[in-house]
């Protein structure tokens, strides 16, 4: 007779999930809500395109996070259900399903409560991620891309919206750098953890020497923030160049040159965009990107001035934050917080969330010591 009792794990979810609950306050959610939809509803929403996507973007995002706990509660009452079941007709394929479910709950919940630890000014915005390959020849530029595959592909496992804004490829293998926006809550209190230089070891495809080759990528994210708009850049600090969009290998994809290029001459910040139809939309990504860059540089600047005029400027942790390595041990592990995995594919396929949970708490523990 089949006795399965998943009672004290449930219970034990269920108790981490109400801490959850009051931390995110579904009351204040649903509020949100209400009023975003009301203004959503507005005939004239639209007269001002700007105000719309911001009303209409921050009403997805809310609607999203309470769907997704919502959506928990209801699978913790099914589960129960389900064990109840199981029992009842003595079925062994039910009881199999409540253990899985339970497993994917147990990481739902764990996740969710990770998420509670975001509590930065710019972590409930979307991100936007920069990746550029550093030293190491095609194996960098190569690297590049492997990195730009694997942030998408963790983006596509939760079926987080994703933009990619300008890709440049390299005249050999991969990419010479990439942006793409995550559209999604909490986005870039998740992924900056992200942030820094990522290091491959492994024996070289593009030799024929069979030595081992170390090469380096830069991983860049910042918050998308609508306030940056309210930024004023004066034309003449500004060189605008524009380009042939171009695919792999440098061929054309456009019939026209609607790439652009945005220099900021009085700070050397260089923005491209060339994946939008045209080269007025080009402009207006890149524009974005780069007063969102100039108000964050702003911001840092206010808060490094601050630190030294109270006398406590201390260092910012290193940039190496990972390596990964392709040949004999295989292996990749987290320089800051120890995390590793010995299946470098399925970090390389999107499986990130130790990895980045693990960087949330340790960046949480940084800030409080």
């Amino acid at each position: 007779m089949l006795e399965l009792d998943l009672s004290a794990e449930i219970q034990a979810l269920r108790h981490t999930f109400g801490d959850i609950s009051e931390v995110v306050d579904v009351s204040r959610l649903r509020d949100d809500i209400a009023r975003l939809s009301e203004e959503a509803g507005a005939p004239d929403l639209w007269d001002d395109t700007d105000n719309a996507q911001k009303v209409t973007s921050a009403l997805s995002h809310r609607q999203s996070e309470l769907a997704r706990i919502t959506g928990i509660a209801q699978r913790l009452d099914d589960l129960e259900v389900l064990v109840g079941l199981a029992n009842e007709m003595d079925d062994e394929d039910s009881a199999q399903e409540a253990r899985t479910e339970l497993a994917a709950l147990t990481d739902l919940i764990n996740q969710l409560e990770v998420q509670t630890l975001l509590d930065g000014e710019y972590d409930d915005r979307a991100a936007i991620i920069t990746i550029r390959s550093g030293a190491g020849g095609d194996d960098a530029t190569d690297f590049a891309e492997m990195l730009m595959r694997m942030y998408l592909r963790w983006a596509e496992r939760h079926k987080y919206p994703v933009k990619v804004m300008d890709t440049s490829y390299a005249e050999g293998a991969g990419i010479k750098s990439a942006t793409f926006e995550i559209d999604a809550p909490y986005a870039f209190g998740t992924i900056s953890v992200e942030a820094g230089t990522h290091r491959l070891a492994r024996i070289s495809p593009f030799g024929s020497a069979d030595k081992r080759q170390t090469s380096f990528a830069a991983v860049e994210v910042i918050p998308l923030m609508e306030e940056a708009t309210e930024v004023d850049i004066p034309e003449s600090d500004i060189r605008v160049d524009v380009f042939r969009s171009s695919g792999p290998g440098g061929q054309s994809v456009n019939t026209t040159d609607s790439a652009v290029r945005l220099t900021h001459l009085p700070t050397g910040i260089v923005v491209s965009m060339q994946n939008e139809k045209s080269q007025i939309q080009n402009r207006a990504a890149a524009m974005r990107v780069l007063q969102t860059r100039l108000l964050l540089l702003q911001k840092e600047q206010e808060a490094a001035k601050k630190k030294e005029l109270a006398g406590n400027i201390t260092a910012s942790w290193g940039d190496q934050m990972r390596s990964y390595f392709l040949y004999g041990q295989q292996l990749v592990k987290d320089l800051r917080t120890g995390q590793e995995s010995g299946n470098p594919a399925a970090v390389f396929d999107g499986d990130l969330d130790d990895f980045i949970s693990a960087g949330i708490r340790w960046r949480k523990r940084k800030i409080e010591d």
